[in-house]
């Protein structure tokens, strides 16, 4: 069973009409996101994480409650608000994010829920949003610490939000701690230029890989690259009609984690699989539930 454990949140996803910036609600955050397309795929998997006590914390447990989890763990803070992502769209579909994160749950995660999710994963993945917090780096180490002692792997996404950090040298110095503690690490190509000067994607990939750990990059439109055991693996793309991309390295992080998960290990299908639903949740609106199992099944096909 894959667990994903961070921040839940709510995507509020700005268009303007007739003068006027309207805000559709979704379900978001990144590892909920990574939880939600697992389960689309057909994974055994989870989620942990915590909202607030309020109107959209609410909305987001019931939500979450309704996917049928293996394993859910979503409680409300009395004391804190849920974390609100206030998105904008571009022509392309590119977003640009502000969030709404003053006294909220998503990083008072309790370290004593770790033992239970290191238990019952066999890869516990960890989103980043809470690693900005001291509580939230709390819960990350204790979760690494025991699910390594139990002998499961452990999967990160840096998805990097400058808003949450006082620049990009902190969320690097912070960060840098959780790709060396991963068995298994995506990049974009932006994050990826904050952890290594090499000349080449190639090279970054495997610097940051070593010896033992699987790193991914995506790279957009252009597909995405990996590399295992020195080896450097890519795979390009799908064509689609970009809507919105919220989501879609989430849904890349989801295709990948299922097929490893698999027990797949011919890398250039993990790409594929990873490439076909990131493309697939970027041509809709909304991160979480944009997959379709036989369409992603279809898709490998052709």
């Amino acid at each position: 069973m894959i667990i994903c454990a961070g921040e839940i949140l709510a995507d509020l996803i700005g268009k303007e009409e007739n003068g006027r910036v309207l805000y559709e609600r979704f379900a978001g955050g990144a590892p909920f996101n990574v939880a939600c397309g697992l389960k689309q795929l057909g994974a055994r998997c989870g989620f942990f994480g915590r909202v607030g006590d309020d109107l959209i914390g609410r909305y987001l447990v019931g939500y979450a409650e309704s996917l049928g989890f293996d394993y859910l763990n979503v409680r409300a803070d009395r004391a804190r608000n849920t974390t609100l992502a206030f998105v904008e769209l571009g022509a392309g579909g590119e977003r640009r994010f502000s969030f709404f994160r003053k006294n909220t749950a998503d990083h008072a995660l309790p370290p004593e829920a770790a033992e239970e999710i290191a238990r019952a994963a066999d890869i516990v993945h960890i989103g980043s949003l809470p690693l900005s917090e001291e509580d939230g780096r709390a819960f990350a180490d204790k979760a690494i610490e025991l699910a390594h002692a139990y002998g499961k792997k452990v999967s990160f996404d840096v998805n990097y939000r400058d808003d949450l950090f006082e620049n990009e040298g902190q969320a690097a110095d912070i960060y840098a701690k959780y790709i060396a503690l991963a068995d298994i690490v995506k990049l974009s190509e932006e994050e990826i230029e904050m952890f290594s000067c090499a000349r080449s994607a190639e090279e970054m990939l495997r610097e940051l890989a070593g010896e033992n750990k699987t790193v991914f990059l995506t790279l957009g439109a252009a597909g995405s690259m990996a590399c295992r055991g020195g080896k450097i693996f890519s795979q390009p793309s799908i064509e689609i009609t970009p809507v919105d991309t919220t989501g879609a390295g989430d849904a890349f992080m989801a295709g990948v984690l299922f097929a490893l998960g698999q027990g797949e290990t011919d890398m250039n299908i993990v790409l594929r699989t990873g490439n076909v639903c990131g493309a697939l949740t970027a041509s809709k609106r909304g991160a979480a539930g944009a997959l379709d199992k036989n369409l992603v099944e279809e898709k490998l096909r052709g």
